[in-house]
């Protein structure tokens, strides 16, 4: 009975968005709702006011490390979009990409496998699918499939804002975090599987269909660039594996895709400058040994050691707002700047109200200790088998915490103790637990919230969940299959 309590927030945000009659903030809402008696009246230790009130604390102070990321990244966006504001508005045909079928679909490729993952690893935070949406926007696809799209911008999450989050994996499994990566590549890639057939399948929703050759282009094209991600993580780690992979391969794309002259390649260039110079700066403000310490130096905020600090002066968000405000200055829209950012806060609210209630409701449930005893309760009384069911444990708290964080934090020393007491491989146990936490989190609320903004989709949620079901349902499997042949493959001794 205590279980089923302790269940009950995160039942109620399944129910709730299972209904299809409330949003993900109200959805949110409710699960915070249910965490605050949950947690007063059966935390297996005291928890009382004090403790509740620096709990709240706790999720609101990550919610604001978030934020600016989504606010910062929908206004530097949309200021830097090159036909954003009057004086760029232009009247005439329609590009020919923005016409031909196949150009379309080739686009649609090259924001959802390429930009997306690109600017995901270079900020993190939801980000990619901003860079996705925008350059798909144009296509004027229905917002069910748009949001599908965005969301497949985060397949390659265990690379996603440097790497971050398999740094912290790799601290808390105690394997080298190139090795870990490299072990996560394994199940990546068996995902990527399930993600392409969910891109093929809304594509021809979308009516944007192809022919097979095309489908066995997109097939190589994503292999190459596994491999070449695979290569990089080897000798480079994972902070900069996926910058310096993808990077020269979203020029080779644009190249064979586009086959521009020189004004239409000139054009271009000049159109991506914003975004070419913000991602430049940000990785120089995180590869740059004497620039990162110069900035973080400047100013800090770290009230709780255990969460991230605030750096203003190194934080993406910062330097977003930042990109946006010097490009209103250099084309002189001040109106713009003003239209644009409530605009962004129209687009973003219910994502930002959706980070907030879900890191509080978090921070709640962690605080009362309900979390730890809840995955402790469960390694015990399941013991070896626990490794069977690690995908499951760690996809479900992935996907209500949004973040890989939760459950490696929860459950990565069981797992190590379980795969050394049985003779498993530590490096691919700590990899099934991190993938599973961070890859499922595709399906987060969270993230899909910030999909249905970008896309136009607010109320259309639980659609795109029916959609989502048979594809997480496959992922979930794929990730039982490689927990079976990880517990197979021990020998005890």
């Amino acid at each position: 009975m205590t279980y089923l309590l302790w269940s009950l927030p995160a039942l109620t945000v399944i129910a709730a968005i299972a209904s299809g009659r409330v949003n993900t903030t109200s959805a949110a809402i409710l699960g915070l709702g249910a965490a605050l008696p949950v947690a007063l009246g059966t935390a297996p230790a005291p928890f009382e006011g004090g403790q509740l009130g620096m709990a709240l604390a706790r999720g609101l102070w990550i919610g604001g490390i978030i934020t600016p990321y989504i606010l910062g990244g929908l206004l530097f966006w949309h200021m830097a979009a090159p036909d954003r504001g009057p004086a760029r508005k232009t009247a005439g045909p329609r590009p020919a990409e923005w016409v031909d079928g196949l150009a379309r679909r080739r686009r649609l490729f090259f924001a959802c496998f390429l930009v997306g993952p690109f600017a995901e690893s270079a900020t993190g935070f939801g980000v990619g699918m901003l860079g996705t949406v925008l350059l798909i926007r144009p296509l004027n696809l229905p917002p069910r499939e748009t949001m599908v799209f965005a969301l497949l911008s985060q397949t390659l999450i265990p690379w996603g804002a440097m790497g971050s989050g398999t740094l912290l994996a790799s601290a808390y499994a105690r394997v080298p975090a190139a090795e870990l990566a490299l072990y996560s590549m394994v199940p990546v890639a068996l995902l990527m599987t399930i993600w392409m057939a969910l891109y093929w399948r809304s594509a021809a929703r979308a009516g944007l269909r192809a022919e097979a050759p095309e489908y066995w282009r997109e097939a190589g094209w994503m292999a190459a660039s596994l491999a070449a991600l695979a290569a990089a993580t080897a000798v480079l780690g994972p902070e900069t594996a996926l910058l310096s992979a993808y990077g020269p391969l979203i020029v080779l794309r644009f190249l064979l895709d586009r086959r521009p002259d020189r004004p239409r390649m000139w054009a271009a260039a000049r159109g991506a400058l914003p975004y070419i110079a913000m991602i430049a700066w940000l990785v120089a403000t995180r590869l740059l040994p004497g620039l990162n310490r110069g900035l973080s130096a400047l100013a800090e905020f770290h009230p709780y050691p255990d969460l991230p600090g605030w750096k203003p002066f190194v934080h993406a968000g910062s330097w977003l707002i930042a990109g946006a405000l010097a490009i209103a200055a250099l084309r002189r829209q001040p109106r713009v700047l003003a239209t644009q950012a409530r605009a962004a806060w129209a687009t973003g609210r219910h994502a930002v109200y959706s980070v907030f209630l879900f890191a509080m409701m978090a921070e709640v449930l962690a605080g009362a200790g309900i979390s730890q005893a809840f995955a402790d309760g469960l390694f015990a009384s399941l013991r070896d088998w626990t490794v069977l069911i690690t995908p499951l444990l760690a996809g479900a708290f992935g996907i209500l915490a949004n973040s890989g964080n939760a459950p490696n934090s929860l459950f990565m020393s069981s797992q190590l103790t379980l795969a050394l007491q049985a003779g498993l491989s530590v490096p691919a146990a700590a990899a099934l637990l991190h993938v599973s936490g961070t890859s499922l989190g595709i399906f987060s609320p969270v993230r899909m919230s910030i999909a249905a903004g970008l896309a136009h989709g607010r109320g259309q949620e639980r659609g795109v969940y029916v959609l989502l079901l048979p594809f997480a349902l496959a992922a979930f499997g794929v990730l039982l299959c490689l927990a079976l042949i990880l517990a197979l493959s021990g020998s005890p001794g």
